[in-house]
């Protein structure tokens, strides 16, 4: 029987997991159990991904907030360990995307989900869902997402079960630490543009590439113009990082960091750079670019998907962009029909000249870029969420529709 499940393509196989784990997972309880004050946080608090620090924003703005909570260790790689103390009234935010989620459930235990309130904290980052994150849809009694652009695509496979809720980056205490531009081996008298994006995230979708022509374009080998690429999980994707060698060899004026960062020395960093470019294919959030919206960067970012929410002409270089059709080599960011963005290069190229040979236009555009995240990412939906659960209306009450 092994043997006839491994001659299977690798798709129907992991389609075949995915449903039988969700048939076995624990199922959320209707009607929605009583959701009391504290919440629990689970997802992968310790590990650096983009779910892993969207979990740590919450936790440190619910502290800020004063929304009381707390965080435990919830993923597929690492496991999940149910707090033992937990109270059965307290609504659990699980950080998991749906996919992963049913297996996350089992480790955690029917008894510590047994009456208790499940909130999927989920984000995606095309139009169209795939088919396999309708497994998890039975597993919890709403989600939150980062973004309208996000939720749009939710509410095709949840209707009425979606609530926008941001990243709360403006009510995060977390600030950078002092690390001056020496510290990352960057240049004091160049302008520093950053391009900081995870392989794990996707190569494609990241779209390095196009970040570095667009630089080489733009710069040249000039002394006075830097970029840096700084790469996470560089030593997992080795093809990866063959291709962004390749694309910057022979360039003094490019280099790559591969080193982790703690949070504050990863915002440091973000202060230290004139302009952080990002042109994405897709974004279920952008945590960089809004990050560097709050520091008061100048931000050049593709205006599609959920970026395009926060950023616009007054704060910031929107790039214009063609839809495509999604093609990601893993085949993780594919679905029938999606479309994802092919941001200008020509015009990310002038944008990035424009905004390094004018101090003042960086001057402006980050100070404003400052201003509306202050008031986009207050925190202000996740006090609006957490007060739905705590009056205890039935789950289709406490949801926002998206409209289409």
């Amino acid at each position: 029987m092994h043997s006839l499940w491994r001659k299977l393509p690798a798709e129907p196989r992991r389609r075949g997991a995915a449903g039988l784990t969700a048939w076995l997972a624990p199922k959320a309880q209707h009607p929605a159990p009583i959701a009391g004050a504290h919440l629990l946080v689970g997802g992968e608090i310790n590990r650096a991904s983009g779910l892993g620090e969207g979990a740590r924003i919450m936790l440190r703005a619910c502290k800020a907030l004063g929304i009381p909570a707390s965080g435990f260790q919830a993923s597929l790689l690492d496991g999940a360990s149910a707090p033992l103390d937990a109270s059965p009234q307290s609504p659990l935010i699980i950080h998991v995307n749906a996919p992963s989620l049913p297996s996350v459930l089992l480790k955690l235990g029917r008894g510590f989900l047994r009456n208790r309130r499940i909130i999927g904290y989920w984000a995606w980052e095309l139009p169209v869902v795939p088919s396999l994150w309708k497994t998890a849809v039975g597993c919890v009694h709403e989600v939150w997402t980062p973004s309208l652009f996000s939720a749009r695509a939710l509410e095709t496979i949840m209707p009425g079960r979606v609530r926008v809720v941001p990243h709360a980056l403006a009510a995060d205490p977390l600030r950078p630490s002092h690390l001056e531009r020496s510290a990352f081996g960057l240049p004091d008298d160049a302008v520093v543009v950053l391009v900081s994006f995870s392989l794990a995230s996707s190569f494609e979708r990241k779209n390095p590439l196009a970040a570095i022509e667009a630089f080489r374009r733009a710069f040249g080998e000039r002394p006075d113009r830097f970029l840096l690429l700084k790469v996470s999980h560089a030593g997992h994707y080795p093809e990866d990082m063959e291709r962004l060698r390749a694309a910057i060899a022979g360039a003094r004026n490019i280099r790559i960091e591969e080193r982790l960062f703690p949070a504050e020395d990863s915002q440091a960093l973000i202060r230290c750079a004139d302009i952080v470019l990002s042109l994405h294919r897709s974004e279920g959030f952008g945590l960089v670019p809004a990050e560097a919206m709050r520091l008061g960067r100048t931000v050049i970012a593709t205006d599609w998907s959920a970026t395009s929410e926060f950023l616009n002409e007054g704060c910031g270089l929107p790039v214009p962009y063609r839809l495509v059709p999604a093609r990601d080599p893993r085949g993780v960011f594919e679905a029938e029909g999606a479309v994802w963005a092919k941001a200008d290069i020509g015009a990310a190229s002038e944008m990035l000249s424009r905004a390094a040979d004018n101090p003042a236009l960086r001057q402006r555009l980050g100070a404003q870029a400052a201003r509306v995240a202050a008031e986009r990412f207050s925190g202000s939906e996740l006090l609006a969420a957490h007060y739905a659960l705590t009056r205890r209306e039935p789950v289709q009450a406490q949801m926002q529709r998206v409209s289409a």
